[in-house]
């Protein structure tokens, strides 16, 4: 079935998956989604390490875990995307899904990166030890070798249909990572302490705290977003070359 084409074309989501129309959308959102990323970065900072009361057991080190937790959270978060975005490229053959994913893994990298750098950082001070093999520091390596194993699968394949094609395989199996990261200081008896934030039980921790990390976590979302949409418009150039429209961008000066 067509999608139908009247009304505005705002309304009108199945125009944006051609990438001749998401390209311009992408560069209108970007500066807004970095402004707010950076707001809420100053926001976040400021109430983290300035307004947020000190941690009876943990002292000042404890402030650690306003970048440590949302960074892991993206962490996790960016992977499930990729695979959803794999999983549409593959079911119904759209150019742009395969982008998206390819966007978003730079960017997951770096958030998995982050999270095992703060926790190394944590580590030391509370554990003594910069690493263990615990069963959540060891499952979040492995989604940051998932990243990098995809950025380098995606960009050794010089076939752009065999390179998305195998990117999504990738993507989509290990995306079962992601729920062994979340659960596995309740499956196994880990060092990691668990979740501060639960559904079963809200939160155990002051509500200066909880706001402070809620906005960091708000300013790697929005951080993200900007950053896949940059990548993205890269990609949509590269791949799209070819075409009329790109040229005329080009020959126009547009980015």
């Amino acid at each position: 079935m067509k999608p139908s084409h009247n009304g505005p074309r705002w309304l009108n989501l199945f125009s944006f998956a051609s990438p001749m129309q998401f390209y311009p959308l992408a560069g209108r959102l970007i500066p807004l989604f970095m402004t707010t990323a950076l707001l809420f970065c100053a926001v976040g900072l400021w109430l983290g390490f300035a307004i947020a009361p000190g941690e009876a057991q943990q002292g000042e080190g404890y402030r650690i875990i306003f970048l440590h937790v949302p960074t892991s959270w993206m962490a996790m978060f960016i992977y499930i995307v990729m695979a959803f975005w794999s999983v549409m490229h593959l079911a119904l053959r759209t150019r742009l899904s395969a982008m998206m994913a390819q966007a978003l893994a730079p960017t997951g990298a770096l958030m998995a990166f982050l999270s095992l750098l703060t926790g190394a950082l944590w580590g030391k001070p509370m554990w003594g030890t910069w690493w263990v093999w615990d069963a959540r520091l060891t499952s979040m390596l492995l989604l940051f070798f998932l990243y990098l194993g995809f950025i380098a699968l995606t960009r050794s394949i010089d076939e752009p249909d065999r390179a998305d094609k195998a990117g999504s395989v990738l993507a989509i199996v290990g995306v079962f990572n992601v729920p062994v990261i979340y659960f596995s200081v309740k499956w196994w008896n880990t060092l990691h302490q668990g979740a501060s934030i639960s559904m079963e039980n809200g939160s155990s921790m002051a509500s200066t705290m909880l706001i402070a990390m809620l906005v960091m976590s708000l300013a790697a979302w929005m951080h993200s977003i900007a950053a896949c949409l940059s990548r993205v418009r890269t990609l949509i150039l590269q791949r799209e070359g070819h075409t009329r429209w790109v040229k005329e961008r080009i020959a126009q000066g547009e980015k």
